[in-house]
């Protein structure tokens, strides 16, 4: 019988809990979610949303591809697009084009925010992660460590990210831009 990519995750979750020895209580300080949610999630009883994966990967120092590369079966050298696995929350999809792998440094995502989406990270998953944001399309604010990035279609935007970072569309346009990310 085949599991379904919530139950693979709830597994994933709990078994990096395991790894690192912590308990609910322990990493619910680290992540800032409650026990119950945690508990509920490592349960299969609901698929976390986009905001507590990217507070779980920030308690374990992982990116979220990466996360949800770890539940995949194994990672063939071409990927077609039907393949890849697609996240979606509150305006917020993220296609994992080229997942990341143990054995390869970069991973890229192709993301699309919904008009007037406003998403705040207070720190990043990695330290120091090497980010390239291309815009293809739309218009898109980046704020990192307090500095606002307002990006047209074309514009790239390289970074480190070390702190808080805040991605905002405005009211009536969404954005889609490609992240390649390089692992330290």
């Amino acid at each position: 019988m085949e599991q379904t990519l919530t139950t693979r995750l709830s597994q994933r979750l709990a078994a990096l809990r395991a790894e690192r020895g912590l308990t609910l209580e322990a990493l619910a300080a680290q992540s800032g979610l409650s026990r119950a949610a945690l508990s509920r999630m490592e349960k299969a009883e609901v698929s976390p949303t986009a905001e507590q994966l990217g507070k779980l990967c920030a308690a374990y120092g992982l990116t979220m591809s990466r996360l949800l590369a770890m539940v995949e079966d194994g990672f063939p050298p071409c990927l077609r697009e039907a393949e890849q696995p697609v996240w979606q929350d509150r305006g917020f999809t993220r296609r994992v084009v080229s997942p990341g792998s143990a054995a390869l440094a970069g991973e890229v995502l192709d993301c699309t925010l919904a008009p007037d989406t406003d998403i705040s990270y207070h720190r990043p998953p990695v330290a120091d992660l090497e980010h390239h944001l291309v815009l293809l399309s739309g218009r898109l604010a980046v704020t990192l460590d307090a500095q606002r990035h307002d990006l047209a279609p074309g514009d790239a935007l390289r970074y480190r990210l070390s702190g808080a970072s805040r991605f905002q569309t405005p009211p009536r346009e969404a954005a889609r831009y490609m992240l390649f990310l390089v692992t330290p």
